[in-house]
């Protein structure tokens, strides 16, 4: 597909999965979002991160902690703007129909959405665990992380039908 005709179907086409793709690049943007709140209290850049006064929760104490800046010597808020960057590319790259054409892509998507999934769960766990308290925009990127697990379903059931069909061999997957 050239990218004149790709524009046009992933503006304004209607695609059997499309409307699910768009809704997970808009969760990773919301996700994206989020991580640039903590990533401009973790640079400094903000000196508190607004949040409810609400009991249990404190971001400002999650997200200075060493756990945080613990991967990479990088802030972690950093690191989930690279990470559901990755997670919105997946969810745009290809055409309409790449369940049937480029079957990869939405496998690779699912599996980026299960490891975000249980990364995200295990975070979540882990801020009350250390810190009786929770991030609420971390909270929120969990939240959209999860809304995503059922959105990717369909197309990678599509996907997987499609290599099973045996018209998939490994020498056509790489050619895409």
């Amino acid at each position: 597909m050239r990218p004149a005709e790709l524009s046009r179907a992933l503006r304004q086409g209607k695609g059997a999965f499309l409307q699910q793709r768009r809704a997970v690049v808009g969760l990773s943007l919301v996700t994206i979002g989020s991580m640039a709140m903590v990533s401009l209290y973790q640079m400094g850049i903000i000196k508190h991160l607004p949040e409810p006064a609400w009991p249990y929760l404190n971001a400002d104490n999650v997200d200075a902690s060493d756990e945080a800046y613990a991967k990479l010597a990088t802030p972690d808020g950093l690191l989930g703007l690279a990470n559901f960057g990755v997670t919105a590319v997946l969810s745009g790259m290809g055409p309409p129909e790449r369940a049937e054409t480029q079957p990869w892509i939405p496998l690779a998507l699912a599996a980026k959405v299960a490891v975000d999934t249980v990364q995200s769960g295990r975070l979540t766990v882990d801020q009350w665990v250390r810190h009786r308290a929770f991030c609420s925009w971390c909270l929120l990127a969990s939240a959209a992380t999860f809304a995503q697990v059922p959105l990717v379903i369909p197309e990678t059931r599509a996907a997987l039908r499609r290599l099973r069909q045996g018209r998939w061999g490994v020498q056509q997957i790489i050619k895409g």
